[in-house]
C-alpha cells in the first residue's frame, strides 16, 4: 500500500543564512523569501516594544 503525499506531514520551511540556493526551485525561494519578510517584521515589532518599554523605564527612574 503506497503512501498518498496528503499523507506526509507538511515539511517545515526553514532557511540558513548563506546556504546554498542552488537546489531550490523558484517556488521554493518564492516561500523563503515570504518567511524571511515575516520575520523581519516579527523582530521589527519587538524592538520597537522593547524601545517603547525602555522608554516608559527611563520615564519613571529620571523622574
Amino acid at each position: 500500500m503506497a503512501i498518498e503525499d496528503d499523507d506526509q506531514p507538511n515539511k517545515k520551511i526553514s532557511h540558513e543564512i548563506g546556504q546554498d540556493l542552488s537546489l531550490l526551485s523558484v517556488e521554493e525561494l518564492d516561500q523563503r523569501i515570504a518567511l524571511m519578510r515575516t520575520e523581519i517584521t516579527r523582530l521589527e515589532t519587538a524592538v520597537t516594544m522593547k524601545r517603547a518599554t525602555r522608554a516608559a523605564a527611563d520615564r519613571i527612574f529620571k523622574a
